[in-house]
């Protein structure tokens, strides 16, 4: 059964295929508000646990998994929903966001400033996310955008880093 797209989907959606329990970023896509946000502070609260357990070519390893079954996990999410993009679909900003960490500084204030930069690009979706996001409307086409965010952050983070470095 679907779920409406005009509300946040219930906790019963959540739990009622693990796909969906991804899709909506372990429940953090639950939020009422500003879903999107709190999939990224579930992503930065997520990888400082994982973090210390794993070199970084298994992390880029699972991340790259991980995108890969964003892919799918979304479009089965945005079909049982009805919308492809659902606000409560936060896997496309978990798994972007995780690289960024990965590739980030491991200071608060790096962090802090790779989660504002990336909800800036992610919110504001420059080219090529913007075309991604209007026009390829499946789960490729949803974690696409959100890699775009990342690249962006990852790039004025670099350009950050060499005039403070």
């Amino acid at each position: 059964m679907a779920e409406q797209a005009r509300g946040t989907p219930s906790l019963k959606f959540l739990l009622a295929s693990p796909a969906h329990f991804l899709a909506l970023g372990c429940g953090s896509g639950l939020a009422p508000k500003a879903p999107g946000t709190f999939g990224t502070l579930f992503a930065w609260g997520s990888f400082l646990l994982f973090r210390p357990y794993f070199s970084d070519f298994a992390l880029l390893a699972a991340f790259t998994a991980a995108y890969l079954l964003g892919i799918w996990v979304i479009d089965v999410t945005g079909r049982a929903i009805g919308d492809p993009d659902h606000g409560s679909i936060v896997w496309d900003e978990i798994v972007p966001f995780w690289l960024v960490l990965l590739l980030t500084p491991a200071t608060f204030l790096w962090q802090l400033s790779a989660f504002v930069l990336f909800r800036y690009f992610d919110i504001t979706k420059p080219q090529p996310a913007r075309y991604f996001d209007q026009h390829v409307k499946n789960g490729f086409g949803v974690m696409a955008d959100d890699l775009v965010a990342a690249g962006y952050t990852l790039l004025l983070l670099a350009l950050l880093k060499i005039v403070f470095a």
